[in-house]
């Protein structure tokens, strides 16, 4: 039972962390109702990324076999057969949709969960192979995250808000593949093949500096007095730069995960942002 769990991928849940930001920054972080949306929304959208990560590793299990650690994923190790991978990504896409309709969800959400299932898809069956294309799927996966979050919740979403995530997404999307192309090989990363150092490390300043730009204009402009949270972003950023220069693959759940000293950096912008927000 414990391959099926780990087959789900349940660390990158916490990508979808995304889905409440509307709601702590509009101040509804006390609502029951809302909150409740936003935890239905989060269950969904969670069980789905489930359903693509099977599918994705069903359709990579060759490739992931040469690979150094992704060898060790349930399906490519042997430790779940395909079919039993299958019967589980049925199981859950169907319990994802009962939660759904329990939560009821409006047509957008639905709508907005069902983008991020076919684009996904579709990256697994073979966008994942086509360079910028490939980290520009990754980019939108946040934003949707970020659109069901106010889809569930009613909440507006400030267009400041909109550019600080795809821009925070591409920077991250492109580092992961700056770090795949030190440890892993072309054969197991068709894509890598299109890329170069210089290329990456450009792009990954280009869109971390427009992140920082879009979050500090969107933090003037917000109530609350936010603009005090800008010296922390900065620091996060900073660290998280400095982090994925070591033997990380780049992964930004891996990432944020493994360093300790991040992970006090955002604990302390959360709570800032509940001082300044709620107290």
């Amino acid at each position: 039972m414990k391959y099926y769990f780990k087959l789900l991928r349940p660390k990158h849940y916490i990508k979808n962390l995304i889905i409440f930001i509307p709601l702590v920054f509009a101040g509804k972080l006390l609502d029951a109702p809302m909150i409740l949306s936003c935890l239905g929304a989060f269950a969904v959208f969670s069980l789905i990324s489930s359903v693509i990560y099977i599918i994705n590793d069903l359709r990579d299990v060759e490739k992931d076999r040469q690979h150094p650690t992704k060898c060790n994923r349930p399906i490519a190790s042997g430790k779940v057969k395909p079919a039993g991978a299958i019967i589980a990504a049925a199981i859950i896409l169907v319990l994802s949709v009962v939660i759904g309709i329990l939560c009821r969800f409006g047509l957008a959400a639905w709508i907005i969960l069902g983008a991020y299932f076919a684009l996904n898809l579709a990256y697994s069956l073979g966008l994942k192979r086509i360079p910028i294309l490939d980290v520009t799927i990754l980019a939108l996966g946040y934003i949707l995250r970020l659109m069901l979050g106010g889809a569930v919740t009613g909440i507006e979403i400030s267009g400041w808000l909109y550019l600080v995530i795809i821009s925070v997404s591409y920077y991250m999307g492109l580092g992961k593949r700056r770090n795949e192309m030190r440890s892993t090989s072309t054969e197991s990363r068709e894509v890598l093949r299109h890329y170069n150092y210089s290329f990456l490390d450009k792009s990954m300043q280009m869109f971390l500096t427009l992140a920082i730009v879009f979050y500090s204009l969107w933090a003037v402009s917000a109530e609350k007095n936010m603009l005090w949270t800008i010296p922390l972003v900065i620091c996060i950023a900073l660290k998280y730069s400095l982090t994925i220069e070591g033997d990380s693959d780049g992964d930004p759940v891996e990432v944020i995960l493994r360093d300790k000293i991040l992970i006090l950096l955002a604990s302390a912008y959360a709570a800032l942002v509940v001082w300044l927000i709620y107290i």
